[in-house]
C-alpha cells in the first residue's frame, strides 16, 4: 500500500522539506509546504520519512 503525507498548517515555510526531498514537497504561494505528488511512491518513501523526521515543527504527517 502506498503511504500519503499530509502537511499541517503548522509549517513554517522553512523548506527544509523541500531541500531533503524536493520531488514530493515544494513551496506553494503562500510560502508553505506541500505534497505535490498525492500517494508516495515507494522509491521516495525514505525521502519523505528523512524530511518527516527533520521539520523542526513536525508539521508533516506519514501514514
Amino acid at each position: 500500500m502506498a503511504k500519503t503525507c499530509t502537511v499541517s498548517d503548522a509549517c513554517i515555510g522553512c523548506g527544509m522539506c523541500c531541500s531533503i526531498c524536493d520531488a514530493v514537497f515544494a513551496l506553494n504561494d503562500e510560502g508553505r509546504a506541500e505534497n505535490v505528488l498525492g500517494d508516495i511512491p515507494a522509491d521516495l518513501e525514505a525521502g519523505v520519512e528523512e524530511a518527516a523526521a527533520n521539520c523542526p515543527v513536525q508539521a508533516i504527517e506519514v501514514k
